[in-house]
């Protein structure tokens, strides 16, 4: 019997792949690839070779079968937000894009729950529920764009996770079809249920367990009022003291956001909020609850402000989210990252968390590592817990400009792990941070995950080369990607 060409192997994936999702459910030509060669994470390039789109739970068993029985890699992708590469196609083989799987399948506001499906854009759940009197509480600054399923893949947290938590506090079950295709059912409808904590095992997995098909979440009662202040500072050192005196005081804000100086002005520019651009850092800081001892909060907050020579401009007393300045002050630090594309072509996102008492030497060893590299460099991020995220700006068609981003973003991340930190606290580690894996794990930890990997992933087809060194030992490169400047 003759061996089979490649070109042949090809046809024969295609045709079955399209016996699944129909002919307008995938796409193959490279000029149509070539959109799904990288997320957010625009340094490192791979183009996936065929791109489907499945509809159903079903669909996607049945395109994960097939990649199996053709021998191929596969992997997820949401709405490609992913700011470290979680959802690049490494060596190429089949993306799974989950966009057409966007319905919220229920809302069950007696059980203050909701399932939705993996492809639903964050933001169209907080609308549903808008006036019933619940939200879903994980926010990403991304929340327009990014999806529900993205979230749960990278345990996405946001400005208002500081008293709310997390993407793994809100979720209660999902739907996942496992490597091999089979369809599971983790967790449920109710919290707490007995037995190991898959929940907890599979939200942030970076879909290296399998495609999650629905997310059942919990939903949250709005608060009844709250206050949004505007902090100004001259100085960063200034702005991150107040962060630790707030914690430090025992008041719990519902977030609490940074902005510097190169941010300040880029949003400020593109959204004419009132932010007053000769200012060193500013601070986002609201707090919520009863409205019975908000006022009382607020002035507390404020005294603190004062007390590190800050000024506080603005104050926003709101009892629904719908205010005009609160809308806009929001917009603003959401889209913040939008703004910089008035000041440089391309941008890197790093990720890394510190303690709060190391705030202000992160930002200092920031100020120092640009400076070394000759990178301009923006900061705005979530200051209540820690997590930074400077934005490193550059042009990706400097093959030169390129290479000393990566060099700084190292050196950044390097610096959070010296403080006691991480190197990521939501945006993942995708295939960006893979070498950082053993800084901050000894051999029989990073054992035990790839092990743990090996039962839900055994053959290793499932988003290769992702979050594990040698994508836990278990498949080869198929082959290399390529830098942005390549």
């Amino acid at each position: 019997m003759s061996v089979a060409s490649p070109a042949s192997s090809a046809a024969r994936l295609l045709a079955d792949l399209a016996a699944v999702v129909g002919p307008e459910g995938l796409i193959h030509h490279h000029d149509e690839l070539i959109v799904y060669e990288c997320d957010g994470y625009v340094i490192e390039k791979s183009v996936p070779d065929v791109v489907v789109f499945p509809t159903t739970t079903e669909q996607v068993a049945r395109v994960v079968r097939l990649c199996n029985q053709h021998d191929v890699p596969f992997v997820p992708r949401g709405a490609g937000t992913s700011l470290a590469g979680g959802t690049l196609a490494v060596g190429g083989g089949v993306m799974i894009c989950l966009t057409r799987m966007d319905k919220i399948v229920e809302i069950n506001l007696p059980d203050r729950t909701a399932v939705v499906e993996p492809g639903l854009v964050n933001v169209r759940l907080t609308r549903a529920l808008a006036g019933t009197g619940f939200h879903y509480a994980p926010d990403p600054s991304s929340q327009g764009a990014c999806t529900i399923g993205g979230n749960v893949a990278t345990n996405s947290g946001g400005p208002h996770t500081l008293k709310y938590g997390v993407t793994v506090n809100h979720v209660l079950g999902v739907e996942l079809v496992l490597p091999d295709g089979s369809i599971v059912e983790v967790g449920g409808k109710v919290e707490d249920p007995p037995g190991y904590d898959l929940i907890g095992l599979v939200v942030g997995n970076e879909g290296t367990f399998g495609i999650v098909t629905k997310i059942t979440v919990g939903l949250t009662r709005d608060p009844e009022s709250g206050r949004t202040l505007l902090g100004v500072f001259d100085s960063v050192d200034a702005a991150t003291q107040t962060v630790s005196d707030i914690i430090a005081n025992g008041i719990v804000p519902a977030a609490l956001e940074m902005l510097d100086t190169l941010m300040i002005q880029a949003v400020e520019q593109a959204f004419r909020f009132g932010f007053p651009t000769d200012a060193g850092a500013v601070l986002i800081i609201e707090v919520d609850g009863l409205e019975a001892g908000m006022d009382e909060q607020a002035e507390a907050i404020r005294k603190l402000v004062l007390k590190n020579g800050g000024t506080v401009p603005k104050a926003i007393p709101w009892r629904t989210r719908k205010e005009p300045d609160y809308v806009a002050i929001w917009k603003s630090r959401k889209s913040a990252f939008g703004a910089i594309g008035r000041l440089s072509p391309s941008y890197c996102t790093q990720d890394g968390v510190v303690p709060r008492t190391k705030l202000p030497h992160i930002l200092r060893e920031i100020t120092r590592i640009g400076a070394k590299y000759q990178i301009r460099i923006g900061n705005v991020f979530h200051a209540g817990d820690g997590n930074i995220h400077p934005i490193l700006l550059f042009d990706e068609r400097d093959e030169e400009e390129v290479a000393r981003v990566i060099l700084a973003s190292h050196e950044i991340l390097e610096e959070c792990v010296n403080c006691g930190g991480s190197v990521t606290g939501e945006h993942g580690i995708g295939v960006e941070k893979i070498s950082f894996m053993p800084k901050l794990f000894g051999p029989d930890d990073l054992s035990a995950m790839v092990a743990i990997r090996s039962a839900f992933n055994p053959e290793g087809r499932c988003s290769p080369e992702k979050m594990i060194p040698g994508g836990g030992g278990c498949l080869e490169r198929r082959s290399p990607g390529r830098h942005a400047s390549a």
